[in-house]
């Protein structure tokens, strides 16, 4: 669970060379595009751009390079080529990159076109969420601080906090110990150290905190048929703090 701080420094090289695929994202029109245009693009940018792997592809029997979350859809939607991204969409697109052995995972909610008012809030109120969750890591915190933080943030805003799925321990396998909950109470949980290295991903919906699971065996979407977002970074914490390990260019810490 404890990672070696050359350890880390191979994980923040993953973690760069992650940060730049949604670099390379950004620039891209995606109204018109269908999901699967995006996967394939994806695979082709961190294969022969960065030399590396999309640490996702062959992972519990998925074939793709990302999951591509739009609208309803919390988490692991699948890439289509039917699905076509429409203008006023959000999708959450969350992917994985390997590099020297050891693999960084991060997502981020895109807005797709002229967005809804109401659709922009949720996808701003998440990624502060998220924020409000990697600021609460420091050594002797504990895992119901980093929670807590984000939940509160959620609830404050009207929105709620997906329960089912978590951030994770991750270096050279994708899902390590610990789970880290996006909701819960402070003073509680795992007592965080120097070296622990984990993803925070909240997702959070309009409506009810409640979920189902598709036939597909992959994808979960709201139970109510409302929106939800979700944003994800890879951290370490460190003596004095947390680095956040996919920070990308156009974000501070």
């Amino acid at each position: 669970m404890i990672k070696r701080p050359e350890e880390i420094a191979l994980m923040a090289e993953s973690g760069r060379l992650l940060a730049s695929v949604f670099s390379y994202l950004d620039g891209l029109d995606l109204v018109g595009m269908s999901t699967m245009a995006v996967n394939d693009l994806v695979e082709r940018f961190i294969v022969d751009e960065l030399h590396a792997r999309p640490a996702s592809k062959g992972q519990y029997g998925f074939a793709f390079v990302l999951n591509s979350s739009r609208n309803e859809v919390v988490c692991h939607g699948v890439p289509s080529e039917t699905e076509i991204l429409q203008d006023g969409d959000i999708v959450n697109l969350d992917i994985t990159l390997e590099k020297n052995a050891y693999i960084a995972d991060s997502s981020k909610t895109y807005l797709v076109g002229e967005v809804a008012p109401e659709a922009r809030r949720l996808v701003q109120v998440t990624y502060e969420a998220l924020w409000k969750g990697i600021r609460a890591v420091r050594p002797g915190a504990q895992l119901g601080d980093v929670g807590y933080a984000i939940a509160r943030h959620a609830r404050l805003n009207g929105y709620s906090v997906v329960r089912e799925y978590c951030g994770h321990g991750i270096g050279r396998a994708m899902h390590e110990p610990p789970q880290v909950l996006h909701w819960g109470r402070p003073r509680t949980g795992l007592v965080l150290q120097e070296g622990m290295v984990f993803t925070i991903e909240p997702m959070l919906n309009q409506g009810t905190h409640e979920v189902r699971d598709e036939d597909d065996g992959w994808t979960v979407r709201t139970r109510d048929g409302k929106l939800s977002a979700q944003f994800e970074h890879t951290v370490a914490v460190t003596r004095k703090g947390v680095q956040v390990l996919t920070l990308r260019p156009d974000e501070h810490g």
